[in-house]
């Protein structure tokens, strides 16, 4: 590019410079619009992931706190067995909470796993009814 400039005139080149200053501009206009769309997506896609964080973290917190509710249920009926449930079965099955509720939650992000909804919701049914046993 630009060898066959010699037999051009000083008007010609001016007039070739101000089209490719032209066609420049709008070359960078285009990139400048592509790349400021691309960081308004990235934005809201941000924002989403943040309102996500707060929503799961909440949820975090609520679980926290009915685990602790639920120990303090279990310990309020005192040591061994509660209503025929062993506590030590209990604790080894999840529904031990530790003392110190201002330890660190570390989570990590995983693949979903596949569920058995009728298993859940079976799950769910006898948390109620542990639930419902406890409070009367």
């Amino acid at each position: 590019m630009g060898e066959e400039l010699s037999g051009l005139s000083i008007k010609e080149l001016q007039n070739l410079e101000s089209r490719l200053e032209m066609s420049l501009r709008g070359v960078r206009t285009k990139k400048d619009q592509i790349l400021m769309d691309e960081i308004q997506e990235l934005n809201r896609k941000g924002n989403l992931i943040h309102q996500e964080n707060v929503e799961l973290y909440k949820k975090v917190n609520l679980i926290c706190r009915e685990n602790m509710e639920m120990y303090k249920k279990i310990e309020a009926y005192g040591a061994g067995n509660i209503n025929g449930v062993n506590r030590d079965y209990l604790r080894t099955n999840g529904l031990g909470i530790v003392e110190e509720s201002n330890v660190p939650v570390h989570l990590q992000l995983s693949q979903p796993q596949q569920q058995n909804y009728d298993t859940q919701a079976r799950a769910t049914k006898l948390g109620y009814n542990f639930l419902h046993m406890t409070s009367i």
